[in-house]
């Protein structure tokens, strides 16, 4: 039987990403998803992208990896300058690879398993096609007034509000770390900053995690 192995923000922990799939028992038949935010903040963005391209993982697209697209496209802010991390990324992504990043939709799903893939997360509410694409890549939680906020500390976590019927996993919150909730599930678990990268596989409903090997960048 086919797993869906679903692993949190690798943020270009290359070491660690193999660790946890040899931790997770993969086997050649098993699909692996990735969160989003491949890259930046770590020490080998371009080894993450390149296994994920070679090896046939699906991902969506995150924040980092979004901001990184947007600068090598021309698209930078006004008078911003790229920060030391992204600029990494930058000069090590083969042409290929820039290709396969800027190919990662924002959403992913998996009708077979009831399951949709996004990097931070969904406005309880809001239809699907409705959502707003920076709310996908940002959006941590649920002001007291019903409003999405991308700031941990504005309100509730908006998986906290999610109601189905598709079970969401996502990343992008490593302050709150590991969360589950009845119909949504956070695997980002803070690797680049020292904590663990996280798995949840289906059909088993199994978490797995490895250590990072060091602390690569301050939360």
């Amino acid at each position: 039987m086919q797993r869906t192995i679903f692993i949190g923000d690798v943020h270009g922990c290359a070491e660690e990403l193999d660790a946890l799939l040899e931790e997770c028992g993969r086997k050649p038949e098993d699909r692996v998803v990735l969160v989003g935010d491949l890259v930046a903040k770590g020490p080998d963005s371009a080894g993450v992208v390149r296994r994920a391209r070679e090896q046939g993982m699906c991902a969506v697209r995150g924040n980092h990896d979004e901001h990184v697209l947007r600068w090598r496209g021309g698209q930078q802010p006004a008078g911003k300058k790229l920060k030391p991390e992204h600029e990494q990324v930058l000069d090590t992504l083969a042409p290929r690879d820039w290709a396969w990043l800027e190919s990662l939709p924002l959403y992913w799903r998996f009708p077979e398993l009831n399951v949709l893939v996004v990097h931070a997360g969904l406005v309880p509410g809001v239809r699907l096609e409705e959502q707003e694409p920076e709310l996908l890549l940002n959006l941590r939680s649920i002001k007291a007034n019903g409003t999405p906020s991308k700031k941990v500390d504005a309100g509730v976590a908006w998986a906290s509000r999610w109601r189905g019927p598709e079970l969401v996993v996502f990343g992008h919150d490593a302050l709150r770390g590991l969360q589950r909730h009845p119909h949504a599930i956070g695997l980002d678990t803070g690797c680049v900053y020292g904590g663990r990268l996280t798995a949840y596989v289906l059909p088993e409903e199994h978490l797995y995690s490895v250590p990072a090997k060091r602390t690569y960048t301050a939360l």
